[in-house]
């Protein structure tokens, strides 16, 4: 079993904070940029650094804006209605991953167009960093405390009895859901590092990562304490299951169209 009793704020200066979750978002993002920057010349895809910073402006604008409005809109739309001003504090937590997704396809879509490099292109490279920077994202959630396990008693349970930073306690030992979900986002990080130089079809990579992370998901669902404003529906799956079993079959289905056209 293991304590949590995590301050969130790393460094607190007057009304300024800086949070862990914020931390490794911004690292996600720094990682990216390199990542892609390399990849992109190992494709010899014609991308420039100011290309790539350019792509992640409108990346993060599109992922935060995707992101905060789903989550506002579907996780918790009543609180938000009460509490509008709320919305704009994305520091303290509850992004979208489905929500993230769509504008970081949405956004890349447009740069693409602008630069005229072929989507499947870009989204290949995008989709290694993406998941790299999802698993530090989780990592931000245990450092907040939120998006925690169910009830369970393995050996590493994780107890928040005695936390003074979270608002509500969850009471019992929980499964560090947190820690399977990162777990979770390296491993589709493994795959795809792997089969990223083996000649694949246009969109393989990408359609593989919407495929996998949608199949992971909803099993990592399975242990992660579902939203209480949503709770659980048809008495069984958690909000994040049926917007991810989704993703397993477009992925999948458009994976068999990728290999059938192939052959």
């Amino acid at each position: 079993m293991f304590l949590h009793n995590i301050n969130p704020v790393l460094l607190e200066l007057g009304p300024f904070q800086i949070r862990y979750y914020g931390l490794f978002y911004a690292l996600g993002f720094v990682i990216a940029y390199f990542l892609i920057y390399y990849l992109a010349k190992r494709k010899e895809i014609d991308i420039t650094k100011d290309d790539v910073a350019d792509l992640m402006l409108y990346s993060i604008i599109g992922v935060v804006l995707g992101s905060r409005l789903v989550y506002v809109f579907v996780y918790n739309p009543l609180f938000y209605l009460q509490n509008p001003l709320d919305v704009f504090a994305v520091w303290n937590g509850g992004l979208s991953f489905h929500g993230g997704l769509i504008g970081a396809i949405v956004a890349s879509y447009l740069f693409s167009k602008k630069k005229k490099i072929h989507f499947y292109d870009l989204a290949d490279l995008a989709v290694i960093p993406v998941v790299l920077g999802l698993a530090l994202g989780r990592l931000g959630n245990l450092m907040n405390g939120e998006l925690f396990g169910r009830i369970t008693n393995v050996g590493w349970c994780i107890d928040y009895s005695t936390n003074q930073y979270i608002g509500d306690i969850p009471d019992g030992c929980r499964h560090p859901s947190q820690i399977y979900a990162s777990f979770k986002n390296l491993a589709i990080f493994a795959v795809l590092w792997v089969i990223k130089d083996k000649k694949l079809p246009r969109g393989f990579l990408f359609w593989s990562f919407v495929t996998m992370y949608g199949l992971f998901r909803t099993i990592v669902e399975l242990f992660r304490q579902p939203d209480p404003q949503i709770g659980f529906i048809f008495n069984y799956f958690t909000m994040g299951q049926l917007l991810s079993i989704p993703l397993f079959l477009i992925g999948g289905y458009m994976l068999f169209r990728l290999y059938r056209e192939k052959n």
